[in-house]
């Protein structure tokens, strides 16, 4: 069974039946575990903020003029276009860009960005 042992304000041992661990500055890593697990959720690889500089914040523009507005489209139509331009095989004017777009993108993010798209209305 592990203890915390508390030496000062801020610095404690975490202690189980036969060792003693090193010092644990609880504030700097409660801070750090904060920061983080802010980071990761708004660092998302599947993020539409990296979409919304060409196609507006809620999908309502055509990016660089040329692409259709994508707000609202159906989920499965989203992740088809997308895993489309990752491959290369879908899209006109715009593929070369969007295949760089989206080829970080895993499945499970596609899917992601899909109904974060799919539900903008």
């Amino acid at each position: 069974m592990k203890k915390a042992i508390k030496l000062n304000k801020s610095l404690y041992y975490v202690r189980d039946k036969q060792n003693f661990y090193k010092g644990i500055n609880m504030k700097k890593f409660l801070l750090t575990s904060i920061v983080v697990a802010t980071t990761a959720c708004t660092l998302s690889a599947a993020s539409f903020a990296a979409c919304a500089g060409c196609h507006g914040p809620k999908g309502e523009k055509k990016a660089l003029g040329k692409s259709q507005v994508i707000g609202g489209w159906d989920a499965a139509k989203v992740e088809t276009a997308l895993k489309g331009y990752k491959t290369g095989t879908y899209g006109g004017p715009m593929k070369g860009i969007m295949k760089g777009q989206v080829a970080r993108l895993s499945d499970a993010d596609i899917k992601d960005l899909a109904k974060q798209i799919s539900a903008m209305k």
